[in-house]
């Protein structure tokens, strides 16, 4: 029988709550912190295959949390379609060349490089629990091409803007190569053992709405098509960060089996607008896991009680921050363990 989180992705709206959580596997655990020190830098962690399936697997050994989420990074697309990435120390990724500075036809294509998180997945899957979920992911197309284009993270994603204005063509044909690698990814990562997936747009929120049309709805919804027609009864999540009011609109129009909305979403909003049975992810704000206390269970229970109506997965607005206690998350899943419908 499929885990609590596996039914309620697919539609099952039972008396309990699944719950996992963005960024579980990653620098608040003292287990990860650990196995970092000895093998070294984050890109490496990622290419090796054993470790990061250790450090998908912690929060399970530690929490016993309802899915595992792959370990690894949105920008290993980029990273495939031809583009050098590394971790800087203190300043995040960066990728080159810039698309902004080069062509798309410069970028030659190395495939290999996705080998290594689909053996991830096979090392994960074979030692997870028969009733835990393994969740793949990959970046949404407009969220991975920001980086693409600007070689790393920026506050506005103003240079990808303007160049989705400027060159309407040549922006679309990188939003449509990342469409074609990310379907291959995503299926991949499904055959190595991956019983959902959820696509990450954590800058979805920068658009205006007949761009977030374009750039953001679109795109996600050629991946989920896609995607169904090779695994018909796989669950993709949808996670427009930011979508705010368009977040109704994405539900309906990109055919996403449910929605993952962040913590400026109100979630009796959530509960009314959107499409009625939809699976609903989230939405507690990363910020009160941190502090923790009675303020931060009152938010958990109002949450819980908002999608009491349909099925819901108990999760984040976004990633757990790495200066977050460990007490703070069991905390937190004893509300959610507790609370019934």
């Amino acid at each position: 029988m499929p885990g609590l989180l596996l039914r309620t992705l697919r539609g099952e709206n039972g008396d309990h709550r699944p719950v996992w959580l963005m960024r579980q596997a990653g620098r608040y655990l003292p287990e990860y912190r650990a196995l970092r020190a000895q093998k070294g830098g984050f890109l490496p962690l990622v290419y090796d295959a054993e470790a990061a399936a250790e450090i998908t697997l912690q929060p399970i050994r530690r929490y016993g949390l309802d899915g595992a989420i792959l370990f690894s990074d949105i920008l290993i697309v980029p990273y495939a379609m031809g583009q050098d990435l590394e971790f800087l120390a203190g300043e995040g990724p960066h990728l080159s060349p810039r698309l902004a500075d080069a062509a798309l036809s410069s970028l030659h294509a190395v495939p290999q490089r996705l080998a290594p998180i689909y053996e991830t997945v096979k090392l994960v899957r074979a030692q997870l629990p028969a009733d835990k979920t393994m969740l793949g992911f990959a970046g949404s197309p407009w969220t991975v091409a920001t980086y693409m284009v600007n070689g790393e993270g920026s506050r506005d994603q103003h240079e990808t803007r303007a160049m989705a204005y400027r060159d309407r063509e040549g922006f679309q044909a990188i939003i449509d190569a990342i469409v074609t690698v990310t379907v291959d990814y995503l299926a991949g990562q499904v055959l190595a053992g991956a019983e959902a997936v959820q696509l990450f747009d954590s800058w979805a929120g920068s658009l205006a709405p007949s761009e977030f049309e374009r750039w953001v709805i679109a795109p996600n919804a050629a991946i989920v098509s896609a995607l169904k027609k090779r695994f018909p009864e796989l669950p993709v999540i949808g996670f427009p960060k930011g979508a705010g009011e368009k977040l109704p609109a994405y539900a309906r129009e990109t055919g996403v089996h449910a929605v993952g909305i962040d913590e400026t979403i109100d979630p009796v909003w959530a509960a009314r607008e959107l499409p009625a049975g939809l699976p609903v992810q989230g939405n507690l704000d990363p910020l009160l896991l941190l502090s923790g206390g009675d303020e931060m269970e009152r938010e958990t229970l109002r949450i819980l009680d908002a999608f009491a109506d349909r099925p819901h997965v108990f999760n984040l607005g976004h990633g757990i921050g790495q200066t977050t206690p460990v007490e703070h998350v069991a905390q937190l899943l004893g509300v959610v363990r507790g609370w019934s419908r």
